[in-house]
């Protein structure tokens, strides 16, 4: 018996071969919307027909952001996404990430194919960017010279600064002659010397913003000299040179803002500078002041006529401590010696001489203390205050004990 096969298993393996099929992974499929139902889970699903055959197609909604119109039934589309299986019920789908309009579905195949041509040789690089200078003098722009995008470039720049002076280029930005028109108001504002230039546009749809898709005119934005601000349509829109240029603007009004420098805030700017500076240098000076004076002041400290004023003080403060240590030496000996003579003056034999008494010495001037020293008939010299006399020792006469 031949092998048997789940439903599931068959499924799986249909699906896997379908996965591997590279162009099944990335296609354009045009049709007719048919069955179209927005799910309240914000899904998007609907059926894809032509007169021979129909697909089911579901966009899940976190896909949905890209879409640009409510898709209702009989529209034509077509749809960018790619081929796969829902093994449950066996039945295969496309599984939508971009839907268009049938007429510029080839367009935005061939933008895409464009966009990363170019992405791949480097034109996108970073590196190629020029910086757009901050005050300009004279500003170019490439675009149609009627419409809403040259008035709100003219208004914005006369208003932010009438300084800068407007160099149109009246170019034709849509239709088979634009992209060559571009391409000369490019080069020809070049020539011009112009110091940053706008290329642009009002809003449109894909067609009508097509020549700003084209290669030539993303070359030529490459390879100009002077920075390019490029302008095209509304923020929404999105064109080859939005991404060669060395900045994107959403709007040509925003364009302008970025383009020309606001003259009354760079006055206040400057104005503000010029304070800051003022104060900067008066900061400045107050503190080298400072500085000068606290050298000054060292200098005159550490001059020799300095030393010597301090040498000399110091040694006048030494003079005056030292003659005040020596009265205070005299002073004191002074009163020591008062105190002394005190003393001595107590003790002298002459106040006690004056008191009437007398001291006794014998023959040899030897001072007799005792009557033991004495002898009857021995001479002795008595002295007074005011004399002496000689006596002979009659009798001598002890204290009894």
């Amino acid at each position: 018996m031949q092998n048997v096969y789940s439903v599931s298993w068959v499924n799986a393996y249909v699906r896997n071969m379908i996965s591997q099929d590279f162009m099944l992974q990335s296609l354009y499929v045009k049709g007719e919307a048919s069955n179209v139902k927005y799910h309240s889970s914000g899904h998007l699903y609907f059926t894809l027909k032509d007169g021979q055959g129909a697909m089911a197609c579901v966009m899940f909604a976190g896909n949905r952001s890209g879409l640009k119109f409510r898709l209702e039934e009989g529209d034509r589309i077509v749809v960018f996404g790619n081929v796969d299986v829902y093994e449950r019920d066996g039945r295969y789908q496309l599984y939508a990430r971009e839907i268009t309009h049938e007429g510029t579905g080839y367009l935005y195949e061939k933008f895409e194919k464009l966009k990363r041509e170019l992405e791949e040789m480097g034109m996108f690089d970073p590196i190629y960017k020029k910086e757009i200078p901050r005050f300009i003098k004279r500003l170019g722009v490439v675009t149609a010279p009627t419409g809403a995008a040259v008035r709100d470039i003219i208004s914005i720049t006369k208003r932010r600064n009438p300084a800068v002076e407007i160099i149109l280029y009246p170019a034709i930005v849509q239709g088979d002659e634009a992209p060559a028109s571009i391409i000369n108001g490019i080069r020809a504002l070049e020539r011009l010397s112009v110091d940053v230039m706008i290329v642009g546009r009002g809003g449109g749809s894909i067609e009508d913003l097509w020549a700003f898709n084209e290669e030539v005119v993303a070359r030529a934005v490459f390879d100009c000299e002077v920075p390019v601000i490029s302008a095209v349509g509304h923020e929404t829109d999105t064109t080859i040179t939005d991404f060669v240029a060395d900045l994107r603007a959403p709007t040509p009004s925003a364009a302008a803002e970025l383009a020309v420098y606001e003259a009354d805030r760079v006055e206040e700017q400057l104005l503000g500078y010029k304070e800051k500076l003022n104060s900067l240098i008066r900061m400045r000076i107050e503190r080298e002041r400072m500085l000068l004076h606290t050298r000054e002041a060292r200098l005159k400290a550490l001059s020799p006529e300095a030393r010597l004023k301090e040498q000399r003080m110091r040694l006048l403060h030494i003079e005056e401590r030292l003659e005040r240590a020596i009265e205070n030496r005299i002073e004191r000996t002074r009163h020591k010696l008062a105190l002394y003579a005190g003393r001595m003056d107590g003790a002298s034999p002459l106040k006690k001489l004056g008191g009437g008494y007398a001291f006794v010495q014998d023959e040899e001037k030897k001072s007799i203390k005792s009557v033991e020293s004495l002898q009857c008939g021995m001479e002795v010299s008595l002295h007074f205050i005011d004399g002496r006399a000689k006596a002979k020792v009659a009798e001598v006469i002890k204290k009894p004990k």
